[in-house]
């Protein structure tokens, strides 16, 4: 019996996964408010790439609360809370209203929604910085129903999906892109 998709991606793009981790937490991002500002900017641009897909009427209707999960204006909001600028566009955004496939955008989304399940930490290490679900945190905030149960909510959608061998090669596809544009990001804003 094949593992859920869920699984598959998680043991697929576990080694992409911890190189990135390591990376950004080698960055130290919650040191001070300058290191959390240059957090901020990749979490914005990374977003920013994710936009259009919470838009797309065919993921919305895969997908729970799909334009609910989008938190660009958040981290747009912690920018401002800390007088950071909104960092440019740098012309590579993968995916275009109108224009998007579903296999590897249902992979970028595995990785922003991992993302917000694992920012229960996160958000602890800004609170030490003075930063909370008001001000400067917000992104990082759990979802009113919990983390947990809004990933299971998530990945039971994902495993849900009735996709043949070749569209999930591409959704795993789709998670290592979105990971390996995460660390491209944190290198850029913690050089």
């Amino acid at each position: 019996m094949t593992a859920p998709l869920s699984q598959r991606l998680k043991s697929m793009t576990g080694e992409t996964h911890d190189r990135l981790d390591r990376r950004i937490m080698a960055a130290e991002p919650f040191a001070d408010i300058a290191n959390y500002r240059r957090f901020l900017a990749v979490q914005y641009a990374f977003h920013r790439d994710l936009d259009a897909l919470y838009a797309d009427p065919v993921l919305a209707s895969l997908l729970p609360d799909l334009s609910a999960r989008n938190r660009l204006e958040r981290i747009g909001a912690d920018l401002a809370d800390l007088d950071a600028p909104v960092p440019a566009a740098d012309g590579t955004a993968p995916f275009a209203p109108g224009a998007i496939e579903l296999p590897p955008a249902l992979g970028w989304l595995y990785v922003a929604e991992g993302s917000n399940l694992g920012a229960a930490f996160l958000y602890k290490a800004a609170a030490a910085l003075g930063l909370d679900g008001d001000r400067g945190a917000r992104h990082l905030a759990g979802h009113p129903d919990g983390r947990a149960r809004h990933w299971r909510a998530f990945t039971g959608a994902l495993d849900g999906l009735s996709l043949s061998g070749a569209e999930d090669a591409r959704v795993i596809d789709g998670a290592r892109a979105a990971f390996t544009r995460v660390h491209a990001l944190v290198e850029r804003h913690f050089a």
